[in-house]
């Protein structure tokens, strides 16, 4: 271990590396009951098939980027690239699984081309700041949006298309039954973020677990709460392994290129455009994603070079764009790395040494499927919002007094949940400024990938909306 990940000269030890691999495992096991729940909304995959799927893609990113770029980071489902599959892609274009699976695929590849020719980063330095800045934001209040509709606290009243659920048990007419996951969730928000303050590691995997736990214990108070509960459940830890092998793993090469049902409804012409620009925000959403968390992790611990980059950045993107790859075959969304990698940064984690400890802990969990599935959605909603919260810290860097970049990141940070679309967001940000640098006279200053970019978002609004 020593001359592989060279702990001495980075100043760490076995043992310190292993507690900080588990630290970034309890950061973000989440991932595996929410991405799971999300996906399970999807008729043709089911819950336990997709968390065995995330659970092997994420030992596949976690190892690789251990073992190529000697970083203390981890990778596996992204969230808001999982949002972004099953109800912009899916719900939304009407695509099934194995199909948008054929779009990360993609994604993947095209990664790969991008990250040995270099052109990777130099797409990301051509998307301007305005727009870089807020993506994040963006993604995390759509995801907060999404956890707070799964815990059934935000419903459509019709008129406004968005309101509060109704608390009146009395007057209102409201059961009990449909107040408690309600209540479950907001006070299991307030769990993580109370243990978090008191610097509890894993705090939002304990907010689950709690809101889980409270959650079945108010269901006694619940009328016909366990009614048939028993005869439901199976505790066959292989029952899941025998569902990813029929449901997930290679669903992308036995069905996925069948996009017949979508091309007899648009034509040939809006499924190349439908292919082309969703691709493409894949593309977008996950670059922007990995090049943001390898800089914060690595400047959180101190892992910098001299010149403020990261260290072997080529080699961690290229094992993020094979993870991504191996994602798509075992049957999920976009693998990219996790930004709760921090965590384990800032118990010490030096070198790939963490990377290979977090992959072992998540090698355990794979066997954990039945008891993961007794997680309510009120719990991972809970999640779901508090990682919202988190992703919302990039605001304060943009300059809101300029209109020039306010107006195009405001409209990257409001369209992603107003119109329930990660790329949409992206595109009326890049839209937005280069239209605004057009008339201020800045036109020269902007990059011509750029223009193209914002040109093939401003066709897909035209030949698909």
């Amino acid at each position: 271990m020593e001359r592989f990940f060279h702990l001495r000269a980075h100043g760490t030890t076995v043992r310190t590396e292993i507690m900080a691999g588990f630290t970034t495992f309890m950061a973000m096991a989440y991932i595996l009951m929410v991405n799971a729940g999300m996906f399970a909304e999807l008729e043709d995959v089911t819950y336990q098939a997709v968390y065995i799927a995330t659970a092997i893609s994420a030992i596949i990113g976690t190892v690789l980027i251990g073992l190529l770029s000697d970083l203390p980071l981890a990778q596996a489902s992204g969230m808001g690239l999982n949002a972004y599959f099953v109800y912009t892609v899916c719900f939304g274009l009407g695509l099934s699984y194995a199909n948008a699976l054929v779009l990360v695929l993609a994604d993947g590849i095209i990664f790969i081309i991008l990250t040995i020719t270099g052109l990777r980063r130099k797409i990301f330095d051509s998307i301007p700041p305005a727009v870089r800045m807020a993506i994040p934001a963006g993604i995390g209040l759509f995801i907060a949006f999404l956890g707070l509709q799964n815990a059934g606290l935000i419903v459509d009243n019709g008129s406004t298309l968005v309101s509060l659920a109704s608390f009146n048990v009395y007057s209102g007419g409201v059961a009990w039954g449909t107040i408690m996951p309600m209540l479950v969730t907001f006070f299991a928000l307030l769990a993580i973020a109370i243990m978090t303050k008191r610097g509890v590691k894993g705090s939002v995997l304990f907010g689950i677990l709690s809101g889980t736990a409270a959650y079945y214990l108010l269901g006694f108070t619940v009328p016909g709460f366990y009614d048939g509960f028993a005869s439901s459940l199976s505790f066959d830890p292989f029952a899941a392994f025998g569902e990813f092998a029929a449901l997930s793993f290679g669903k992308v090469f036995t069905e996925g290129f069948d996009f017949s049902a979508y091309i007899a409804a648009n034509g040939i012409g809006g499924f190349l455009v439908m292919f082309a620009t969703t691709a493409m925000a894949f593309c977008m959403v996950d670059m922007f994603d990995t090049l943001g968390t390898l800089y914060g992790a690595c400047a959180r611990g101190g892992l910098l070079t001299e010149e403020g980059e990261v260290p072997n950045m080529d080699k961690a993107m290229l094992a993020d764009a094979i993870a991504t790859v191996a994602g798509a075959v075992c049957g999920t969304s976009t693998v990219t790395t996790f930004v709760e990698s921090s965590a384990g940064v800032g118990e010490g984690g030096r070198t790939g040494l963490t990377s290979m400890a977090t992959a072992a802990f998540f090698f355990i969990a794979m066997f954990l499927s039945p008891l993961a599935q007794l997680i309510p959605s009120c719990a991972t909603a809970a999640a779901l919002i508090y990682v919202g919260v988190l992703m919302m810290d990039c605001v304060r860097r943009i300059e809101w007094t300029s209109a020039e970049v306010a107006v195009p990141a405001f409209l990257t940070v409001a369209m992603m949940p107003f119109t329930y679309s990660i790329s949409f967001g992206i595109a009326f940000g890049l839209i937005s400024y280069a239209v605004i640098a057009l008339f201020t006279g800045k036109a020269r200053e902007i990059k011509a990938t750029t223009w193209i970019i914002a040109l093939l978002f401003a066709l897909t609004f035209f030949l698909t909306h």
